[in-house]
């Protein structure tokens, strides 16, 4: 996904806010590949991952209107995809335990990416989801919270517990792959 400069986004809205239906298109082929990986990564499904990505998109067209050049239009639309995925993901779980320490985990070398992608998508959907949104997509816990409508002690622990997870999903799963 490339960025684009902020005068051509601007030319691109106001034709897609006219319904031009190339510009709508346009729009919608610079995004959806980098929405639809993170899509998939929240629902952990394909089927759910097309549709969060499509009803996100919806969203974006139909609130395209509101936007307000304030960010960047990829960071908008990559909110409403990530909302609109974890709104698809119904079995989504947390678990509120306030005042969870982060830990420091380590593996060694012999673990690769196809490897951690396996046992990411092993977790839990609340886990898997917060895990996500904070290690590989950057956000904050207090942004992850207003997302998801959690608090952000539940970030927390979710992120804690997930880490967890994650760590013995790989000693214990993938031991015999090293």
């Amino acid at each position: 996904m490339q960025s684009m400069d902020k005068k051509t986004e601007k030319i691109l809205v106001k034709k897609c806010l006219r319904n031009d239906r190339l510009s709508q298109k346009q729009l919608f082929d610079q995004y959806k590949d980098a929405m639809y990986t993170l899509c998939y990564r929240i629902t952990a499904d394909e089927e759910d991952a097309k549709d969060a990505l499509q009803e996100g998109f919806i969203a974006v067209f139909n609130s395209l209107s509101s936007f307000s050049f304030k960010s960047t239009l990829g960071a908008w639309i990559k909110t409403i995809i990530v909302r609109t995925a974890i709104r698809k993901t119904k079995k989504l779980y947390f678990e509120s335990i306030e005042n969870v320490e982060d830990e420091s985990y380590t593996f060694d070398e012999s673990l690769n990416g196809e490897m951690l992608h396996k046992a990411i998508m092993m977790l839990d959907p609340g886990f898997r989801s917060v895990f996500i949104l904070y290690e590989v997509e950057g956000y904050s816990h207090k942004e992850i919270a207003e997302i998801a409508d959690i608090s952000v002690g539940t970030s927390k622990s979710q992120l804690h517990y997930a880490k967890k997870k994650l760590k013995s999903i790989i000693v214990n799963q993938f031991e015999y792959e090293r």
